[in-house]
C-alpha cells in the first residue's frame, strides 16, 4: 500500500470514530467527549478514562490504547487488523468502549 492510500484509509476509520461517538451521544447511550487533533483521536469517557487512537504513518498502522493495553492494527484486505491475531479495529474498539463506559457501545466503519 502507498503513503497516500493508507491515509485515506487510516482517515475513513477516524471519521468512523467521529461518527460513532456523535451518533452515540444523539442516542444518550453514553457521553463520550471525542477530541481530534491531526491523526489523533482521543475519546474520553464520563469516568474520565480515555481512549487514544492514532496514525502511525512511517508503519501504515492505526493504534490504539485503552485502559487494558495497547494495540496496533494494519490494513489487510480491507479490514483493519491487530498485528498479533486479536481482531479488527472496530470490533475491538467497541469491546474496549464499552468496558469503559460500562455500558454497551458499538463503533462501526
Amino acid at each position: 500500500m502507498t503513503d497516500l492510500e493508507y491515509l485515506d484509509r487510516a482517515e475513513m476509520v477516524l471519521r468512523a470514530v467521529e461518527a460513532s461517538c456523535d451518533r452515540i451521544n444523539d442516542q444518550a447511550i453514553a457521553d463520550i467527549d471525542n477530541q481530534r487533533v491531526g491523526g489523533m483521536v482521543t475519546l474520553v469517557f464520563s469516568n474520565k478514562s480515555q481512549i487514544v487512537i492514532n496514525l502511525q504513518k512511517p508503519l501504515h498502522e492505526i493504534w490504539l490504547a485503552a485502559r487494558c493495553g495497547g494495540f496496533h492494527f494494519r490494513c489487510e484486505d480491507g479490514r483493519w487488523l491487530d498485528t498479533k491475531g486479536q481482531g479488527e479495529f472496530f470490533s475491538s474498539l467497541s469491546r474496549y468502549a464499552s468496558d469503559q463506559a460500562a455500558c454497551s457501545l458499538e463503533f462501526a466503519p
